[in-house]
């Protein structure tokens, strides 16, 4: 055990099988989707207008992910307006992952600053922010009956969170500490309610060396999670066939269950203007392409690969590209890859 662990705050999924069907996590990052609502965005599949989260459950959609911004000024992201949408998808059925950013805007490989109410802290304080943070917002969505299936620690932490106390690859010791305070609040917050599954979420996807590197130094301080979130963009990251080689080697290597966490293609020219796309930038390649990422990820060794979360369908704005529907907010094919495998 790794001298830190002492020191820190104390504290089965198989697809081709009849019983994968509802444990698999077919899902989307909705957290645009209340503002586009609310700004009076109106959805429609094939020709019937309803609310967006009934259009993806009618297609097989049981998860939602929804960030969450500790004070954000831009974006919508806040405690409230997280509930309110974790309450929607709850009166549906759906499961709940929530991706906290420990910062108040985008946390991602290029960008994990403190929140402004945190700055200035010592690590020893920041870690206690995290713990206090993390506990009283678990309660929080406990206490209005959506307490989380599943939670992330950090957003795409590959290079650290919290900078620069939790920068990496400089302050790994600080890292860690501050990854253990988010899941003993975790624990902290849930009271009596079943734990929720924690991830690790980085963005590696085609990256099987940077996988290897990132994980095998996290594992060595023996922080305690459930399952191996990665974001997966073959523009960024790579192709299919990466992809497929680094499920293989985590579902051997780490024996965690493994998530697809973030994903998209775009229905129109955008990424590959001018050079050669694995799949057209069309609505049907769109559609393609979630077909094909989904059967990479199903046959991840050991029944190991445990979903995909698609990026956001109802995204609006210069991203509009990467969603689920087309200018006029009508449902693209790639809405239906699922249908084959939840509708009886």
């Amino acid at each position: 055990m790794h001298p830190l662990t002492a020191a820190l705050l104390a504290s089965v999924w198989l697809w081709p099988a009849a019983s994968r069907g509802s444990d698999y996590a077919i899902g989307a990052d909705v957290s645009f989707l209340g503002q586009a609502e609310r700004q009076g965005v109106v959805f429609s599949d094939d020709g019937k207008k309803q609310p967006a989260l009934r259009i993806l459950h009618e297609h097989g959609y049981r998860w939602i992910r929804l960030r969450l911004f500790h004070s954000p000024t831009e974006l919508p992201n806040t405690l409230q307006y997280t509930v309110a949408l974790a309450k929607d998808a709850k009166a549906l059925g759906m499961k709940f992952l929530l991706d906290y950013h420990y910062a108040d805007g985008w946390a991602d490989p290029q960008q994990q600053a403190i929140p402004r109410a945190w700055s200035g802290l010592s690590h020893a304080e920041l870690t206690k922010a995290v713990f206090d943070y993390t506990r009283d917002t678990v309660a929080a969505f406990r206490a209005a009956g959506v307490l989380p299936d599943m939670i992330q620690i950090g957003n795409e932490i590959t290079h650290g969170m919290l900078w620069p106390d939790g920068k990496l690859a400089e302050h790994w010791d600080n890292f860690a500490e501050l990854i253990y305070a988010g899941i003993n609040g975790v624990d902290a917050g849930r009271g009596n309610g079943p734990r929720p599954r924690i991830m690790i979420h980085i963005d590696r996807g085609a990256d099987m060396v940077g996988t290897k590197y990132f994980l095998d130094k996290l594992n060595s301080y023996d922080i305690p999670y459930d399952v191996i979130g990665q974001s997966y963009y073959p523009w960024f990251h790579g192709s299919l066939n990466e992809l497929r080689a680094n499920l293989t080697f985590m579902a051997n290597e780490y024996q965690k269950d493994i998530v697809v966490v973030e994903t998209a293609y775009n229905w129109k020219p955008t990424e590959y203007v001018g050079k050669p796309a694995p799949f057209p930038e069309s609505p049907e390649g769109q559609r393609q392409f979630l077909d094909e990422l989904n059967r990479v990820v199903m046959q991840t060794p050991n029944g190991r690969g445990k979903g995909v979360f698609w990026w956001e369908p109802a995204v609006t704005g210069a991203l509009r590209s990467r969603g689920y529907f087309d200018e006029k907010h009508n449902s693209l094919p790639v809405i239906g890859v699922f249908d084959r495998f939840t509708r009886q």
